[in-house]
Parts: structure tokens; C-alpha cells; sequence
């Protein structure tokens, strides 16, 4: 009994200790952003004197938050859709049909992943450059659904192959099209796999600053990771307004997910168990 005791309190203890680890840098980022820049030079660990919200206020306006927030929000919303459409089809396709070419197909798309972006990044550029396809929000969200497909279908095309395919067969009999039977009895099934990709590609897209910093150059179509950047000047940085604006582009973020955990969390133990 009492080393069952002890196990428990170990356990309790290392769960604090990550839960510390992790919380952490948000919670000093959190109440730097209450500090002047002085304040956080002098002691960038110590608690803010008091609750100044003239960095969030100033930081706001000098970031065009509006339009930051809007324009991240089209780009996650409008890449995450388009990359759980078509990897879904995708997998699909490369699983139910015994076509020649369609273990060549997914044996690509999965090697294609351990190509890191930085080896393309250069030559993308003059290829998107050259077709004048940069400086646009619909170039970014093209380019994040093919960055974005490879792990999709992926993670889609192994939780399809444990889906009987006796299901699709009876509603084909009761004349049910492909199409059909993907969108009413296929795809209702892939909701766990789903949800797990919405919330790795939402949290990949809203935070990602080198592939907009690349492709967009206009201030109006900038998003919150790039307004952030505004904080760092030629020689300085001002750390007060950057840690209100940091606070404010994942705060949305943060709140989605408390809102969506108990699905989230559904989702993957229903996927593991699948």
C-alpha cells in the first residue's frame, strides 16, 4: 500500500514538473507583456509592477490586428479544408483502387516528407516568381495544401484500409455512386483521423512565419506572425509590444482548442483504437 503511495506521488510529481516546463514560456511571455521594455531588460523574469495594458492597446494598432486576424484566419481555415478534402479523396483513391501506378503515387507522397523545406525553398521561389504567382494569399494557401497533403494522406490512407469495404459494397448495391459512398459512409467514419489533422495543420498554419514572410509582400496581406515582426526594429526590438502581440496571435488559438479539447481528445483515442 504504501509504495502503490509513493508510485502515485512520483507520478504526480513528474507530471507537475512537465506541466511546469510547458506552461512556462507562456506564462512569461504573459506577464512580460505587461512590462515596459526597460522593465523587461532589467529583470525579464520578475513580476510586472502592474497590469499595463498601453502595451496591448499600442501594439493593436501598430500591428493592424484586424487585418492580420482576418487574413490568418482565410489562410488556416481555407488550407485546412482544402487539404482534408482532397487528401481524404486522395487516400481514398490510392486504397480502394488496385490501379498500376498507386503504391508508386503514395510511396512518393510519403518520401516527399523527408524533404525539408529549406532544400526547395530557394527554387520554389523563382518558379512562383517567375509565373507571378507571389505576393498572394491564394498562392500561400495553394502551397500550404501541397506542403500539407503527404502527412494527410498519409494518416488517411492507413485508418481507410481498416474501414470493411463490405460497408461501401451494400450501399453500392443499393445504388449508391463512388461519390456517394465516400462523402455518406466513408468519410463520417475518418471524423477521429479528421480531427487530428485539422488541429496539426491549424496549429502548423496559424504560427508558421517563413512561408508568408516569403510569399506575401504587401502590409494588407500580412499575417499575425508576420505583424508580430513589426516590433523588431532596425537596432532595437521592443520587447513590451512584442510579448502583448505574441500574447494576442495565439490567444485565439489557445481559445479554440479549450473549446474543441473533449472532441480532440475523442478523436485521437478513437483513432488509436481504430
Amino acid at each position: 500500500m504504501r509504495k502503490k503511495r509513493i508510485n502515485i506521488y512520483l507520478k504526480l510529481l513528474a507530471i507537475s514538473i512537465v506541466f511546469i516546463l510547458y506552461i512556462s514560456p507562456l506564462l512569461l511571455v504573459l506577464l512580460n507583456s505587461f512590462k515596459t521594455t526597460k522593465e523587461f531588460l532589467l529583470s525579464p523574469l520578475s513580476l510586472p509592477e502592474k497590469l499595463n495594458f498601453q502595451n496591448y492597446i499600442e501594439a493593436f494598432t501598430k500591428m493592424n490586428f484586424i487585418s492580420g486576424f482576418t487574413n490568418t484566419v482565410i489562410v488556416t481555415v481555407l488550407s485546412t479544408l482544402f487539404i482534408v478534402l482532397f487528401s481524404s479523396m486522395t487516400a481514398y483513391i490510392l486504397v480502394r483502387r488496385s490501379w498500376r501506378f498507386n503504391r508508386y503515387i503514395f510511396f512518393i507522397m510519403v518520401g516527399s516528407m523527408l524533404i525539408p523545406f529549406q532544400a526547395i525553398m530557394i527554387p520554389m521561389l523563382r518558379i512562383f516568381g517567375a509565373i507571378k504567382m507571389t505576393n498572394s494569399i491564394w498562392a500561400l494557401i495553394y502551397l500550404y495544401i501541397g506542403f500539407g497533403a503527404s502527412l494527410a494522406v498519409f494518416i488517411y490512407h492507413g485508418f481507410i484500409k481498416s474501414i470493411p469495404i463490405e460497408l461501401e459494397e451494400a450501399a453500392m448495391i443499393d445504388g449508391a455512386s463512388r461519390i456517394q459512398v465516400f462523402f455518406h459512409i466513408v468519410f463520417p467514419l475518418l471524423k477521429p483521423t479528421t480531427i487530428t489533422i485539422v488541429v496539426l495543420d491549424m496549429l502548423w498554419i496559424w504560427n508558421d512565419f517563413l512561408l508568408p514572410n516569403l510569399v506575401l509582400l504587401r502590409p494588407s496581406q500580412m499575417t499575425l506572425p508576420l505583424s508580430t515582426y513589426r516590433f523588431y526594429l532596425t537596432y532595437t526590438v521592443d520587447y513590451g509590444l512584442l510579448m502583448a502581440g505574441l500574447v494576442m496571435t495565439v490567444a485565439p488559438l489557445i481559445l479554440i482548442y479549450l473549446f474543441l479539447q473533449r472532441y480532440i481528445i475523442k478523436g485521437i483515442i478513437q483513432g488509436s483504437i481504430k
